[in-house]
């Protein structure tokens, strides 16, 4: 067995030991050690609850991992994975006689603090806790990136994408809140958009064949391939052209200075409406990784997305992704279980990642057993782990022989 794990594809090992990495990077983006609170709101951390300590759903509370680990020690605790602008509450007025130990110099109450039902083990449009043993459908659970709660695929309201191809996604209830971003969906978002308006348009023209009428050219598609929506929408161009700024004004051929100068800045989204494509406003949309780029920034959007709070839409590093990739570029470097990959020589490491997909429940069992015990993930733990780990393997290994 041993010389079939050398005999390993190198491309296997380095697939496992990245996969190895991100199992741990939610964790890893976050301070193990200092409550998090003296930071003010943090962007995005880790973030628990303590069913033992809050268990009111009236007033539901969040902890860093750092007191999770310290200030917890045996508590019923939910992982609620990560929340951005999010400051700890532990020993605050909702902990009632609870002291944190590692800050006791907090406010009563985080008023900026956003809760929802997470904070009492329960998720989706069901109401039901993760893990469910009462669901016999084993179905994937995805994050919603604007309420941060999380959703069975089956209660999306749309049809999803192969799990390891998710991308961002926003649930249906988050984008009629932000109405704009429907339209901003029919451009960019996966699948690609319908057009509502072309296909009406299509219809039009094949009753026109059939009448024996010729085809309109303003309907007809752009040689660029948008499609051309309508004689008024050729009209809004010409009269957009006729006052772009790259024509000169009056007051620039007549030399004023001030005027001159100033240049007026297109709305991306109005840009987007006039070009007539539609998306039914229906389920959740899942939207490629740079979509947040593609978004307007002009005046009037900006005080759209401030009054429908979700602002942090223009903010690339608020993603999930930019956190986790934060957490695999800093700290693994030093991290207790990497370290000890590290430290192996070739077969011991293959012998570990080998098997890592059969160990991976075994792996997030202990750290959930370190959170629940209020315990720091030591070197001495991990060395511990895989020793009992490889114990098994042998009296496995043995039994077979015999």
């Amino acid at each position: 067995m041993a010389a079939n794990k050398e005999e390993s594809d190198p491309d296997d090992f380095l697939t496992n030991e990245e996969e190895l990495e991100k199992a741990l990077c939610v964790l890893a983006g976050s301070d193990p050690e200092n409550c998090s609170y003296s930071r003010g709101y943090v962007k995005r951390q880790a973030v628990f609850a303590c069913n033992t300590c809050t268990p009111n759903a009236a007033e539901p509370a969040g902890i860093c991992l750092a007191c999770a680990n310290k200030c917890h020690d045996g508590h019923d605790i939910f992982e609620l994975y990560t929340k951005r602008n999010f400051r700890c509450d532990c020993g605050n007025r909702k902990f009632q006689d609870f002291q944190c130990q590692l800050n006791t110099a907090k406010d009563e109450e985080n008023v900026r603090n956003l809760y929802n039902h997470n904070f009492n083990g329960c998720y989706c449009t069901c109401d039901r806790p993760y893990p469910d043993t009462d669901d016999q459908d084993n179905d994937e659970m995805i994050q919603c990136v604007v309420c941060e709660d999380w959703f069975h695929s089956r209660h999306l309201g749309c049809t999803i994408v192969e799990p390891e191809e998710l991308q961002e996604m926003v649930c249906e209830t988050c984008m009629n809140k932000a109405p704009f971003l429907w339209m901003y969906a029919a451009h960019f978002a996966v699948p690609p958009a319908i057009s509502v308006r072309q296909a009406e348009e299509e219809e039009e023209e094949e009753v026109d064949v059939e009448e024996g009428g010729e085809k309109n050219e303003s309907s007809e598609p752009s040689q660029s391939g948008e499609p051309s929506t309508s004689v008024e929408h050729t009209k809004q161009e010409e009269a957009a052209n006729r006052s772009s700024p790259c024509k000169r004004t009056h007051e620039q051929m007549t030399g004023s200075p001030g005027k001159a100068m100033t240049k007026t800045v297109a709305c991306k989204l109005k840009e987007l409406q006039a070009q007539g494509l539609e998306r039914p406003r229906q389920g959740a949309v899942f939207w490629p990784y740079s979509w947040r780029s593609e978004l307007c920034t002009c005046t009037s959007c900006k005080r759209a997305y401030v009054a429908a709070e979700v602002q942090f839409l223009m903010d690339q590093s608020d993603t999930v992704l930019a956190y986790e990739n934060k957490g695999l570029d800093e700290p693994f470097g030093q991290h207790p279980l990497m370290a000890l990959t590290s430290s192996m020589d070739r077969v011991q490491q293959l012998e570990v990642i080998y098997g890592f997909n059969e160990l991976t429940t075994s792996i997030t069992a202990f750290l959930d057993q370190c959170v629940a015990e209020g315990k720091t993930v030591t070197v001495e733990a991990v060395h511990q782990f895989f020793e009992e780990l490889r114990a098994r393997k042998r009296r496995r290994t043995n039994a077979g022989y015999q």
